[in-house]
């Protein structure tokens, strides 16, 4: 929970300003796109002129929540068109970390003084001037939703959607150990201002497109089990992505396939970037359903190579070729999952 001390501040510079910028990390997911929705949708009701950008693009199944007059950087708008000078106020929501805001980095450290952060991961380079952070929140939506309730700001119907998507996506649909008694009730305050779980899920989970599915079977196939089952490994490459005609978005939340498998407690998900780095997706859970304080913590692993995130979700950018990131990789879990032998 937020003091209310800080959510006051947070009311006070949001008060006086007239024009407010709002964004969020690159590669938005659903806490990120949902959260940022929301945040537009209550400034506008209570009058602010709002710009909300985008770093990069967003996925298909997450275009309904986005607000309208939404800009992205580099198609519709650049950095020459860009000055902190031109907002009274610049919200971050989901990120607090300047290696996630690709692009943005001199406008964010000119703003730290009239910057308002939301977020919830234990990664921050302090970008803001008021910062609204919880890392025992299950999604950032959670603390965007208790600076509604502080505000006093209408819920509307398009807010309650853009919260429940970031609260449930971020929970995986209520599934991981995150998901506590404030994530049921909140949702459940979501769900009587009138969201259908039924229509969002069918919206964000039972809508892949066919080459998105053809890019999940080449995943798949790429699947090898390593330390005795308990960690499983995937990998897709350009090639993956040209010969389905998919991106980069595609891969949200494929990465949980494997935990199918009964025995996997770790899985890591390898993609070749353009540029020729290997991006390393990594989740891990409690092995046979035991306390969570058993599950890895692939936040401090991914720290450790200069990425971060969450204690069952995180990430980090590996050196290519595939085949020595995968090496990387191995070694990296070598010392925890071979002590769980």
């Amino acid at each position: 929970m937020i003091p209310e001390a800080r959510l006051k501040q947070a009311k006070g510079l949001i008060d006086p300003a007239k024009r407010v910028l709002i964004t969020t990390h690159i590669k938005p997911d659903g806490d990120a796109c949902g959260s940022l929705a929301a945040m537009v949708y209550a400034l506008r009701s209570a009058g602010k002129q709002v710009l909300p950008l985008v770093l990069t693009d967003v996925p298909d199944w997450y275009g309904s929540i986005i607000p309208g007059q939404t800009r992205f950087l580099g198609k519709d708008i650049d950095l020459r068109g860009l000055s902190a000078a031109d907002y009274d106020l610049l919200i971050l929501v989901d990120v607090n970390s300047l290696s996630q805001l690709t692009g943005l980095e001199d406008l964010v450290s000119s703003a730290r003084q009239k910057t308002l952060v939301i977020d919830h991961h234990a990664t921050s380079d302090g970008l803001g001037s008021v910062e609204l952070v919880d890392t025992s929140a299950a999604a950032t939506g959670m603390i965007v939703l208790e600076l509604v309730r502080f505000a006093r700001w209408p819920v509307t119907d398009q807010m309650a959607e853009a919260l429940f998507v970031a609260i449930a996506t971020d929970t995986g649909w209520f599934h991981y150990s995150n998901t506590d008694g404030r994530v049921l009730r909140a949702c459940a305050e979501l769900v009587d201002a009138g969201v259908s779980p039924a229509r969002m899920y069918a919206r964000l989970y039972q809508q892949f497109s066919y080459p998105r599915f053809m890019l999940m079977l080449r995943m798949l196939n790429s699947l090898r089990l390593h330390f005795d089952g308990r960690l499983a490994l995937m990998s897709l490459a350009r090639a993956d992505f040209q010969r389905t005609k998919t991106s980069y978005n595609d891969t949200e939340n494929l990465i949980n396939e494997a935990y199918r498998i009964s025995s996997v407690i770790v899985s890591c998900l390898l993609v070749e970037m353009e540029d020729g780095r290997i991006h390393c997706s990594l989740r891990s859970r409690s092995p046979n359903h035991a306390s969570p304080s058993q599950t890895i913590d692939v936040s401090r692993i991914a720290a450790t190579f200069g990425g971060g995130g969450h204690k069952n979700a995180a990430g980090v950018f590996l050196d290519g070729p595939m085949e020595m990131a995968i090496a990387k990789v191995l070694s990296m879990f070598e010392p925890y999952l071979n002590q769980q032998a």
